[in-house]
């Protein structure tokens, strides 16, 4: 049986975070991320479309990258470097979302429903996307008709 992980919430106003990978789950991340309040910082040698109030180093990761940063994705589409990320995020102390590779994760991205000044997050086990699409969806549907 799978663990589950404990949903905490914090406050990423003004927070460096590091988003590696320019395509549609990083961009994603990023744009949830940006929403939040976080100085967001991408690094992809291509992106599809920086977000507006990211960062954007048009270049591939590097060591030192990390530095400074609350927390990380690795969004890229090489699992070489998913997984040096989140070694080098590990080794920092700094919380880490690996998006190809559950059992690299220091946490799982979720799912956000927001509605009437509620946020709630939704994440499963990691083995089923869909169902937690579904699950996000029905709670956004209660937030949003709540008075």
């Amino acid at each position: 049986m799978e663990t589950f992980r404990f949903p905490m919430f914090v406050d990423l106003r003004g927070k460096k975070t590091v988003v590696i990978g320019g395509g549609a789950i990083a961009l994603r991340r990023a744009g949830v991320l940006l929403e939040f309040g976080a100085q967001v910082i991408m690094i992809a040698p291509h992106c599809q479309r920086v977000p507006e109030g990211a960062v954007y180093l048009a270049r591939a990761y590097q060591p030192g990258d990390l530095a400074g940063a609350f927390l990380a994705v690795a969004a890229t589409n090489d699992r070489a470097v998913n997984h040096q990320i989140g070694l080098d995020a590990k080794a920092l102390g700094i919380p880490v979302s690996v998006a190809d590779c559950k059992e690299e994760c220091t946490f799982f991205f979720p799912a956000i429903c927001k509605g009437q000044d509620l946020v709630a997050g939704v994440v499963s086990d990691g083995s089923d996307h869909k169902k937690t699409a579904r699950a996000a969806r029905a709670i956004r549907s209660v937030l949003e008709e709540l008075p």
